[in-house]
């Protein structure tokens, strides 16, 4: 099978269950946008994707996501910086990155900021808070109790905008559980800022109890690309 027939009938599967776990929820799915995670995939796959109707393009690593967004700088791309993000890669993300999903920590807010009013520009930014237990060494994300001060910060912060939130499912744990307190989270960002209705959760593993919960965004990369390859660098 040729890589664009293959990658067609993995789009069409994974809207398939989007449509259905929307369709379970009660939801139009229309309201969920698909994010192509690319990562370890090649320029050539983003482009196959892009002639699919593939609009929203996820990366989590800027080596790689710099010099993929640049050799596909003229298709009709919105680019999501889905990774964690040090605030000396800042500069570079915001070359391509439209949407930055994994705002965690003041100083980040700040150096995005200033890059942001460099450039002239306004970047959409995400809350990522944890879904782990406290004091785990999970994954990354500000504490609940800490999210609306810092959603607070990135609303204030001049060349960003407050999108919403994002959060990844624990390891090791069911999703839907998790997923049901991130419901409450986003509410929480709402009742408080309005316009901040994006909620970025799900993957290929459990991208139906994100939608069950409200997830407007879903980051898909293995169930669309195939297994991870490896990363050199």
């Amino acid at each position: 099978m040729r890589r664009e027939e293959e990658l067609a009938a993995n789009l069409r599967d994974v809207r398939e269950r989007i449509a259905l776990a929307c369709r379970e929820a009660g939801r139009e799915p229309g309201e969920v946008t698909l994010i192509a995670v690319t990562k370890t995939f090649p320029a050539s796959d983003v482009r196959l994707l892009s002639g699919l109707g593939v609009v929203d393009v996820g990366e989590n690593r800027d080596q790689e996501a710099a010099p993929k967004a640049a050799s596909c700088a003229d298709l009709p791309l919105v680019w999501h910086f889905v990774g964690a993000l040090q605030t000396n890669k800042v500069r570079s993300v915001l070359e391509y990155a439209h949407v930055v999903h994994s705002v965690d920590r003041p100083r980040l807010v700040e150096a995005l900021s200033r890059e942001a009013v460099r450039r002239e520009r306004d970047v959409t930014c995400l809350v990522q808070v944890s879904l782990d237990p406290p004091g785990s060494a999970g994954r990354s994300g500000v504490e609940p109790e800490d999210l609306l001060a810092l959603a607070d910060r990135v609303a204030a912060a001049p060349g960003l905008r407050l999108g919403g939130i994002m959060a990844v499912a624990p390891l090791g744990a069911p999703a839907a559980p998790a997923f049901e307190r991130l419901a409450g989270y986003a509410e929480k960002v709402r009742s408080v800022h309005a316009d901040a209705g994006i909620v970025s959760a799900g993957m290929s593993g459990d991208l139906k109890e994100a939608i069950a919960c409200g997830a407007t965004h879903v980051r898909i990369g293995t169930a669309l690309l195939g297994g991870r390859r490896a990363i050199v660098g």
